[in-house]
């Protein structure tokens, strides 16, 4: 009466391991790329700060 096999579910099991790992990967490759385009940016920041430096000037003290 009871004595159907249990299924064979390693199939199943691949895939979700697989799904995971590409998952996992595309956000590793994610977190890379955001870092990266974030140092960019604070490098161009600086140069822009490094640029505005010498053109600023101060502000003159009014005499009493």
């Amino acid at each position: 009466m009871f004595q159907e096999a249990t299924p064979d579910t390693s199939g199943y099991m691949i895939a979700g391991y697989a799904i995971t790992f590409i998952v996992m990967g595309i956000y590793v490759l994610s977190l890379y790329l955001r870092n990266s385009n974030l140092k960019r940016d604070a490098e161009t920041l600086e140069s822009l700060q490094v640029k505005d430096k010498p053109k600023a000037k101060p502000a003159k003290a009014k005499k009493k």
